[in-house]
């Protein structure tokens, strides 16, 4: 994440300036979901638009790896989900009956 740092560190150094604050504006964007003009991209300085373009990158990987943190998330929560039959077999061997179980009763 060295590209989000360095952005921070350019933005806290002098927000006013003109760079510091499309960065600024972009990163805003990536997190709202709003749209960024992208021409504001191409006023920069060679060095601060590389530096968007890593942010934009450093971005997209950031949320993969939250959206697949995510994903363990609910599958963990799938997986520990019981069925209505797994309850009920679980209900009556905490009662101490075994589901379904036959009984040998005289006849």
């Amino acid at each position: 994440m060295n590209a989000i740092k360095e952005a921070k560190k350019l933005i806290a150094k002098d927000p006013f300036k003109p760079s510091a604050k499309t960065l600024a504006d972009l990163v805003l964007s990536l997190e709202s979901h709003e749209p960024f003009q992208l021409e504001r991209l191409y006023a920069l300085q060679l060095s601060d638009f590389d530096l968007a373009v890593q942010i934009i990158k450093e971005w997209r990987l950031d949320r993969y790896y939250a959206g697949k943190a995510k994903l363990y998330d609910f599958a963990v929560q799938a997986s520990a989900l019981q069925s209505p039959e797994q309850q009920a077999a679980a209900l009556q061997q905490q009662a101490g009956t075994a589901p379904d179980a036959p009984t040998n009763s005289p006849s």
